[in-house]
């Protein structure tokens, strides 16, 4: 469980990150640029820690996945980022593929 909760802080931290680096204007804004490398650098160590337990592939399917949806929704709340039909239904693959992932691989630590 603590793993999940581990992958959990890790998506978290690196959809912080990366929704800052559309604030750092390319690393010219000092503070929205310390949020990314500190977003990284928690985001890179909670995933080392996931792959203790969790296989590297199904642990980087979820983070990615989760993070892009994360991402996207950020985007288009805080950014005013279109979202059309195209990126919604993928956006909703990904959301079934992780889900999938989690209620039914056996390569998962249920």
């Amino acid at each position: 469980m603590k793993s999940w909760i581990f992958l959990g802080v890790a998506i978290v931290a690196e959809v912080i990150a990366t929704t800052g680096l559309k604030a750092s204007e390319g690393f010219t804004k000092l503070w929205p640029s310390l949020l990314v490398i500190a977003g990284y650098t928690i985001a890179f160590y909670f995933l080392s820690l996931t792959l203790k337990e969790i296989p590297v592939g199904v642990a980087y399917a979820i983070w990615a996945g989760m993070g892009v949806v994360l991402v996207a929704l950020i985007g288009w709340l805080i950014y005013g980022q279109a979202l059309d039909a195209a990126t919604v239904i993928g956006m909703a693959l990904i959301i079934t593929g992780v889900a999938v992932i989690n209620l039914f691989s056996k390569s998962v630590a249920h």
